[in-house]
């Protein structure tokens, strides 16, 4: 598996577990989990857009290797 994929893969599940802390932070009224559920979603977030980030460097390097081959 890509980097690019795992970043995406384990980025999707940081934002997903930062979404249930941030919610059970707010049920139970505890401003601790909740700021720590916002933190690791947006943690969750970067790291999304650093996998796609990844990805879009490397098509760009494949394009690049093309051209000189023509």
């Amino acid at each position: 598996m890509k980097t690019s994929t795992k970043d995406q893969i384990t980025g999707s599940f940081h934002e997903l577990k930062g979404s249930i802390k941030k919610g059970v932070g707010n049920i139970t009224n505890d401003r601790n989990l909740k700021a720590e559920g916002t933190a690791e979603t947006k943690a969750g977030k970067v790291q999304q857009r650093m996998g796609r980030a990844k990805e879009t460097v490397a098509k760009l390097k494949g394009q690049l290797s093309d051209l000189k081959k023509a």
